[in-house]
């Protein structure tokens, strides 16, 4: 068989592939396995354009007993890690007999089982604070302190705030799970998300009071309708207009703005801008990217101080996602934070 017609049979296998005959060369490559292993590796021999050891033992083995093997390769690629799957097959060509090896990306699943395995190390790391002071506090009661009325109400003020921080870190939990089983689904039903926004505010007034922060709406107030869940995007502001008042300071202001446009550029159509603006310390640069993801904290002390689970902004970034729209974090040390909400208006 011509190397040419080789190598269009290749082309049409959806992997990277290659053709490794009994001489021990490469007799073909599609486009994919040249662009994985090098553009020139046709007609090299396979040790030299390959050269991940457990692939090459899964070739030489094949080769000598026909049977297929299985085996990893990894790689990396503008600085990130790669991992590929690659099958090992013995072939007849009718002329002469060979390996067909095939390489499937399985990049995606081992980052999935990555992302699994720090989700629940994650979620144990933060029930086992609150739960271990539970249990010694619960054991100080029935020991040093049964007699002790003043001990006792100290604990238990302290045992109640851990068990509430427990209770928001599940709710916080089964919201994520809820919000990511609906992210493809996208809300049909017209909100006026000014409204919504001006609602969340008047309601966390009180709280801002109490903080001496003052939260100042500007822009729209009403009218402004999008395909959207109201329960949702009402989780969304008060996320994000608690967090500006916890962490604005006190004698800041929150100011929230709501503007809408016949042409957002990251939109390409009509949409509504939300910001919500503190006059707190501000985020240093190298902590925005990180900030929707779970558990992920600048303060990880402070947070848990008031009552954060590490949950809320990675709520509020699949929430938005759900709505078809953007999410933009504006900071430097020193002049406050912005988080910039931007929807779709829709028909």
């Amino acid at each position: 068989m011509s190397e040419a017609f080789l190598t269009q049979l290749l082309q049409a296998i959806p992997l990277a592939s290659l053709l490794i005959g009994r001489g021990e060369r490469i007799l073909a490559a599609n486009d994919d396995a040249k662009a994985l292993l090098g553009t020139a590796i046709v007609g090299r021999h396979y040790i030299t354009a390959i050269r991940h050891p457990s692939v090459l033992d899964a070739v030489d083995g094949c080769l000598q007993d026909r049977k297929t093997r299985k085996a990893r390769h990894l790689t990396s690629e503008a600085g990130r890690d790669l991992t590929y799957r690659v099958t090992a097959s013995y072939i007849d060509l009718g002329a002469g007999e060979g390996v067909l090896v095939s390489f499937e990306d399985t990049t995606h699943v081992e980052q999935a089982g990555q992302i699994r395995r720090d989700f629940v190390a994650n979620v144990s790391h933060e029930l086992r604070t609150p739960l271990t002071a539970l249990l010694g506090f619960i054991e100080t009661l029935r020991g040093p302190a049964k007699n002790d009325p003043q001990a006792q109400e100290r604990f238990l003020t302290i045992m109640d705030r851990e068990a509430h921080r427990m209770e928001r870190l599940v709710r916080d939990l089964l919201s994520l799970s809820r919000v990511e089983s609906e992210e493809r689904v996208r809300p049909t039903t017209r909100v006026d998300v000014a409204s919504v926004v001006g609602s969340v505010a008047r309601t966390l007034a009180p709280l801002a009071e109490e903080a001496g922060v003052q939260i100042d709406p500007t822009g729209e107030t009403e009218g402004v309708l999008i395909p959207g869940d109201e329960d949702q995007l009402r989780q969304v502001f008060t996320n994000l207009i608690e967090n500006g008042v916890k962490y604005g300071g006190s004698g800041g202001r929150v100011q929230v703005d709501v503007t809408v446009s016949d042409n957002v550029p990251s939109l390409r159509g009509a949409g509504v801008t939300i910001t919500v603006r503190d006059s707190g310390p501000g985020i240093a640069e190298q902590h925005i990217p990180r900030l929707t993801e779970r558990f992920y904290r600048v303060d990880s002390h402070r947070s848990r101080e008031m009552g954060g689970t590490g949950l809320g902004l990675a709520i509020v970034k699949h929430i938005i996602t759900r709505h078809r729209g953007r999410m933009r974090i504006e900071s430097k040390l020193g002049e406050g934070t912005a988080f910039i909400v931007i929807l779709p208006l829709g028909q």
